[in-house]
């Protein structure tokens, strides 16, 4: 079997490291894979690697985006020589993940994708595909997507857009490119993503949920002792949150309100921040950097007592994996598809926005003690999460698609 995945980034960050995970499992089986990408990282790949356009391309996709708000719409040239190297790879599957990030241009590629009989795999990681701007939208309540996007209230958010508003016709473009191929299954990583796209234009298509999957060989419990030293932590209650970005949205503010609240035998350490968001921390607040290093990411998990993930908007997670491989339970807000990872054993959810419940449910892990939760916690990602079972499910996939065009 050959599989062809197009993303983003190759092998960083969450979406990255599950098309570099789905690859292995293909060579694993004797198959061979090939990932391209928009954004050049140093990590590496055992997949064979396409670039897709380089810094100059997304460098001038951002800027038209920031102009005209037809984000998806530029790197001509760049996405015409993939569509060269797609020919030349002949592969069975094609896999989407993440269209969006100023590297790709949909008309080209989806003009592409209907012209050929090779089936089609997209895994939504956002709302991105359903709408005319934004990547989530139920922050503000935004329900346009479900008929017309226009005058979209988020113009200014991600992908951003300075002056026009151009979620109309996007939307509109959007709806008749992806609804024009016929080999096409959805993947919603999430029930609730799945149960927005049943709203939406892409409903006719088969929808499969299937969870994000982590390294549980990495994810685990782990020594600790090198990391409480390295930022003073033994005799502490840990408190932990890791974002790839660090915004209001992502729960920020709601980590420095509950600041306020520690008491001095706790820590909260936030992975993830900027320069300039670590200077402007409070001082009981311990601000790291992002860190593509997955080894010391599971033992700032495995050294917490509680991961705390107060998002606003998401779709599922892989940080509330990752922290409940690690043997750690989760708080998390009632949001998108991020309750999903949760069992009552293994962790628990509140209502967003409510400190309050967020102090409560740290105050009783401290009282009981993270050993109750830590069995739990590490039985369910080991049943539910881990890479091997989630990513066959894709192969498996992959397999009745094909057997299904050859038919």
């Amino acid at each position: 079997m050959r599989l062809l995945q197009i993303n983003t980034v190759i092998n960083s960050g969450s979406t990255g490291r599950i098309a570099e995970e789905i690859g292995l499992r293909i060579i694993e089986k004797g198959g061979e894979s090939f990932i391209a990408f928009g954004r050049k990282t140093e990590r590496p790949s055992k997949s064979h690697k396409i670039q897709i356009g380089n810094k100059q391309d997304i460098f001038l996709h951002g800027i038209g985006t920031r102009l005209t708000d037809r984000h998806a719409f530029f790197s001509k040239k760049a996405t015409e020589k993939l569509i060269l190297q797609i020919t030349k790879a002949n592969p069975d599957i094609i896999h989407l993940h993440n269209l969006h990030g100023y590297y790709l241009n949909i008309d080209i590629l989806f003009n592409y994708l209907s012209n050929v009989k090779t089936p089609i795999v997209w895994t939504l990681h956002d709302c991105w595909p359903i709408t005319g701007h934004c990547t989530y939208f139920s922050y503000i309540n935004c329900e346009k997507w479900k008929t017309h996007c226009n005058k979209c209230p988020q113009k200014k958010e991600y992908p951003t857009s300075f002056f026009i508003d151009n979620s109309c016709d996007n939307f509109e473009k959007k709806r008749k490119l992806f609804t024009s191929v016929e080999n096409l299954t959805i993947v919603p990583v999430s029930y609730w993503l799945a149960d927005l796209v049943n709203e939406s234009f892409l409903q006719k298509y088969p929808i499969q949920v299937i969870h994000n999957g982590i390294n549980s060989g990495v994810f685990k419990p782990t020594n600790t002792h090198k990391i409480k030293e390295k930022y003073n932590l033994f005799d502490k209650f840990i408190l932990l949150g890791v974002a790839s970005i660090w915004d209001k949205r992502k729960g920020l503010e709601d980590f420095i309100k509950l600041s306020g609240l520690l008491k001095k035998d706790e820590a909260l350490i936030l992975v993830g921040l900027t320069d300039k968001q670590i200077k402007l921390l409070p001082k009981n607040i311990i601000g790291i950097k992002r860190t593509e290093d997955i080894n010391e990411l599971a033992e700032l998990y495995s050294c917490s007592d509680i991961f705390v993930n107060p998002t606003w908007e998401d779709n599922f997670p892989t940080t509330n994996l990752e922290a409940l491989a690690c043997g750690t339970p989760v708080v998390t807000y009632k949001t998108g598809g991020s309750p999903e990872a949760i069992s009552l054993e293994a962790g628990f959810v509140v209502e967003q926005g409510d400190i309050t419940a967020l102090r409560k449910v740290i105050d009783k892990v401290k009282y009981n003690g993270k050993n109750l939760y830590q069995e739990a916690c590490r039985n369910r990602a080991l049943l539910f999460f881990k890479k091997e079972d989630r990513f066959d499910e894709y192969i498996r996939l992959y397999k009745k698609l094909i057997n299904k065009s050859w038919k």
